[in-house]
């Protein structure tokens, strides 16, 4: 058995145990403090997955240095949608469309570049705006303080996911273009499992 496919069994393996911890415990109450915040995107599979396929898509299609572009242009969009959240902004179906969005990282993740830098970007950046959405809908309401608390915390643990996601595809980078797409299926199918669960 070759590298590239000695490894997807794993990956699949790996999805199944998260798949059956996240959908549980996917967004519980949060208190408003730096902690709760930092937890946040481990505590659902949907941020989970996202988050890291952001990174693996980042190694995947961007130049060397411009990989970092990919990460910043979620965190960007994440907190701009997180930080218009207490002000009134709640976009209708929300979790409904963060799972189809881990659909869309899947698809990412397995066409690498071919779907071209800017245009990858721009779907990236959606995605975060509808994470962000969530995070901020389902911060605590206690003060500004308690709320940038939070936002500071899941900014710092999405940034270490993101970046989880680079040093994973760095070390796979000799992978097939084949087994990059079994990986993309992989990411995709969570993605189905979560859109199906909320339909």
């Amino acid at each position: 058995m070759t590298t590239s496919f000695r490894i997807l069994p794993r990956a699949a393996a790996a999805l199944a145990l998260a798949g059956a911890a996240g959908a549980a415990s996917a967004h519980p109450g949060h208190a408003a403090s730096l902690a709760d915040g930092l937890a946040h995107p481990f505590l659902g599979l949907d941020h989970l997955l996202a988050m890291v396929a952001v990174g693996l898509w980042s190694a995947r299609a961007l130049p060397a240095a411009r990989r970092w572009q990919g990460p910043a242009a979620f965190l960007a969009a994440m907190l701009l949608a997180a930080l218009a959240a207490p002000a009134g902004l709640a976009l209708p179906g929300v979790e409904v469309a963060i799972a189809a969005s881990v659909l869309l990282c899947g698809a990412l993740v397995a066409g690498g570049a071919r779907l071209g830098a800017g245009a990858g970007l721009a779907l990236v950046a959606v995605t975060a705006l509808l994470h962000g959405a969530a995070h901020g809908a389902e911060a605590p309401v206690a003060g500004i303080g308690g709320f940038l608390a939070f936002a500071l915390g899941f900014t710092a643990s999405t940034a270490a996911l993101h970046g989880a996601g680079l040093a994973l595809a760095l070390r796979l980078q000799r992978l097939s273009a084949l087994a990059w797409g079994g990986i993309g299926a992989l990411l995709g199918a969570g993605g189905l499992a979560l859109l199906a669960s909320r339909l």
